[in-house]
């Protein structure tokens, strides 16, 4: 492909728009957006349920994440990451806990998980944009969803359902609820066992730009979370990009692309239950396997196309980017489309995907 000038390339991929388009910062984008999220919680193990920070032990390695679990009560922690396309921002929210567990017999558990969603805001003239579409992960199935005031329909997928919306300081969020011990994630209130009901048992979680909060039992309606920037210093994408040039022995958190390392030590499986390795996923190794077009990770790397593929009547929608923290990643890292990180999905092709990301829009 032809080669940019470097500061033309990385004004491109990283953030190159005008000053009156710029009148939030990803952070506060992603802040304003942030849901409210019901996470239902076992009795026999509640902790195991709540959600935290990947590196919550103070390090980075992933096989130590189900032994070092202890109490759970470290602070409430959401990841985001925001890729802005020239009609859309593209927010995505991930949740992680340290164990996938179950308390069932010959069922499987495994270590580390992250499940999550990810919002289609349309940059429409107001300071943070309007909801149009929502996308959210449970297990290896990706469902969608559409506020009432939506124009899209069914695209390639059936439309799941609709978003509901909470109230907190002034700002209409939207309702997430994840499932215990598998945590898969749907909008509320889709999943069975946790809508927020006094005779059950589960968390709320609000977003905060104070400290955050961590559960005081399996059972509290009011914990604050703090929000991490995926593509932030020492983040995730850091630590994959860093896994990705070396090789996989001396690789501390991913196993390959996209799938966090995990192994059976500390108690996985125990019992007449197995224990599944390297099975958590990150976004970009996110995939709904039978949905008839889109492939492993785009959900990270191509979200304009994922939503296409999803939904139909969706207006103007460019798939030409202005901001990109995953594809600015990859290209200060050297990989193109014949040096590829190991794992990356053969149906992608990044030279293709760089040529999507746009100094200014038409």
């Amino acid at each position: 492909m032809p080669r940019l000038t470097s500061a033309v390339a990385l004004c491109a991929i990283v953030y190159c728009i005008s000053p009156a388009a710029r009148s939030v910062t990803p952070a506060e984008l992603a802040f304003h957006h942030a849901p409210v999220h019901y996470q239902d919680t076992d009795a026999s193990d509640p902790a195991s349920d709540y959600i935290t920070a990947f590196d919550y032990d103070a390090d980075r390695i992933s096989t130590n994440n189900w032994d070092n679990r202890g109490n759970g009560l470290w602070p409430a922690t959401a990841y985001y990451s925001a890729v802005e396309s020239c009609t859309h921002h593209f927010i995505t929210y991930a949740f992680f806990h340290p164990r996938d567990w179950s308390d069932t017999l010959f069922d499987q558990e495994h270590e580390n998980d992250l499940e999550g969603v990810i919002l289609a805001i349309r940059k429409d003239g107001s300071t943070f944009g309007k909801l149009e579409g929502m996308i959210t992960v449970f297990h290896t199935d990706f469902y969608s969803y559409t506020p009432p005031d939506s124009p899209y329909t069914a695209g390639h997928e059936n439309i799941d359902g609709g978003v509901s919306f909470e109230m907190h300081d002034g700002v209409a969020r939207v309702k997430t609820v994840q499932e215990a011990k598998g945590h898969g994630l749907k909008a509320w209130p889709y999943t069975s066992d946790f809508d927020g009901s006094a005779n059950q048992d589960g968390v709320v979680y609000f977003p905060t730009q104070d400290a955050a909060t961590s559960p005081r039992s399996g059972n509290d309606r009011n914990v604050a979370y703090r929000l991490v920037d995926l593509s932030g210093p020492g983040g995730l994408w850091s630590a994959a990009l860093s896994d990705a040039v070396q090789p996989p022995v001396h690789a501390l958190t991913f196993s390959h692309w996209g799938a966090f390392k995990g192994d059976t030590s500390g108690g996985c499986g125990a019992g007449v239950k197995s224990c599944s390795v390297d099975a958590a996923n990150a976004p970009w190794g996110w995939d709904d396997g039978n949905d008839g077009a889109s492939h492993r990770g785009e959900w990270a790397l191509d979200p304009a196309r994922l939503f296409t593929h999803y939904f139909a009547d969706t207006g103007h929608f460019s798939q030409q980017y202005v901001r990109h923290p995953y594809l600015a990643g990859l290209r200060a890292h050297g990989f193109y489309s014949g040096h590829l990180p190991s794992g990356f999905p053969a149906q992608v092709d990044l030279d293709s995907l760089y040529g999507k990301v746009v100094a200014a829009c038409p």
